[in-house]
C-alpha cells in the first residue's frame, strides 16, 4: 500500500541562497506529524511546495501514490490536500459563511451558463454547499458569525474560519501552519481539541507546523526538525526535545542545555 505522502529530496532557492536542501518525508495515513524548526528554518517554504504555492526546482512528490510534483493548487485541493496560512488568508469582506463555502468552489459542477441562468440545478447544488458550510460553522462553533463579516471575527474565530473552509474540500491531507500563532493559553487548550476531534471525525493525515511546543508535544506521534532548510532530526515529541542538535539550532552551541526552548518548537 502506498504512503499517503512522499516527498523526495526537495530542494529550492530563493536567489542564490539554498531554503531547503534535500527535504524527504513520509505520512502514513492517519498520522499526525509535526514539521518545527527556528524561524527561516524552511517549514512555510517545504509546505509552499508541497502545495503547489512555489514551483519545484529538485525532487518529487508522489501523493495517494500519483506523480503530482509540479500540479497546480487548485488540482492538488481536487485530489485531497488542504491547507492553512501562518497569516491568516480570509476574504475579510465577505461573510464566513460565504468564506467556507468558497473552500469549495471546485466541487461544483453547473457550468457558467448555468449559473447566470440560475438553473435548477444550479440552485440545489448551492443550496447543498451552503448547508455544508453551515454545518461546518457549527462544527466550529462559528455559527453566530455566519452573516458576519470576517474582518470582524476575533482572531481565534479567523483561524478557525480558516480550518472550516479547509475541510469543506474534503480533504485526506491537512497541513497547518501555526494553527496556534497569537492565540492565549485557552485558545491554545481548545484548539489542541479540535485538532484531535476533527482528525479523528474527518479521517485526516495532518502535517502541522508549530512553534509552541506544547501544541507538539500533545498532538504529534513523530517530529520532523528543520534548520536552514536542513532536516536534523527526527523522532517522537520526547526525543526531539533532547536531541542535541535541536538544542543547539534553538539555543546556540554555547547556551544549549537539558529541555527545549520553553513554548517553542
Amino acid at each position: 500500500m502506498w504512503p499517503l505522502l512522499q516527498v523526495i529530496e526537495l530542494s529550492h532557492h530563493f536567489g542564490g541562497l539554498c531554503v531547503v536542501s534535500d527535504f524527504s518525508l513520509t505520512l502514513k495515513d492517519g498520522e499526525l506529524v509535526g514539521l518545527i524548526g527556528p524561524n527561516g528554518a524552511g517549514k512555510t517554504t517545504v509546505f509552499n511546495l508541497i502545495t503547489g504555492l512555489l514551483w519545484v526546482e529538485q525532487g518529487r512528490i508522489l501523493f495517494q501514490g500519483a506523480e503530482v510534483t509540479r500540479w497546480p493548487s487548485h488540482r492538488l485541493t481536487s485530489a485531497g490536500l488542504a491547507r492553512t496560512f501562518q497569516n491568516i488568508r480570509l476574504f475579510k469582506d465577505l461573510t464566513a459563511l460565504d468564506n467556507v463555502r468558497l473552500g469549495a468552489f471546485h466541487r461544483h459542477h453547473y457550468g457558467l451558463w448555468q449559473a447566470l441562468g440560475r438553473s435548477a440545478g444550479f440552485g440545489r447544488e448551492e443550496g447543498h454547499w451552503r448547508r455544508r458550510a453551515y454545518e461546518l460553522l457549527e462544527r466550529f462553533n462559528l455559527s453566530r458569525y455566519a452573516h458576519t463579516p470576517a474582518r470582524h471575527l476575533p482572531y481565534g474565530e479567523q483561524r478557525r474560519l480558516e480550518m472550516a473552509r479547509a475541510l469543506i474540500s474534503s480533504p485526506r491531507l491537512l497541513l497547518l501552519d501555526e494553527p496556534a500563532a497569537g492565540m492565549n493559553e485557552g485558545e491554545v487548550e481548545e484548539l489542541i481539541r479540535l485538532i484531535r476531534d476533527i482528525k479523528q471525525d474527518f479521517s485526516l493525515t495532518i502535517l502541522l507546523i508549530e512553534h509552541q511546543m506544547r501544541v507538539v508535544s500533545e498532538l504529534c506521534q513523530r517530529v520532523v526538525v528543520l534548520d536552514f532548510g536542513v532536516t536534523i532530526a527526527e523522532g517522537t515529541p520526547r526525543e526531539i526535545q533532547t536531541d542535541p542538535r535541536v538544542l543547539e539550532a534553538y539555543l546556540g552551541k554555547e547556551e544549549s542545555g537539558p529541555g527545549a526552548p520553553e513554548g517553542q518548537a
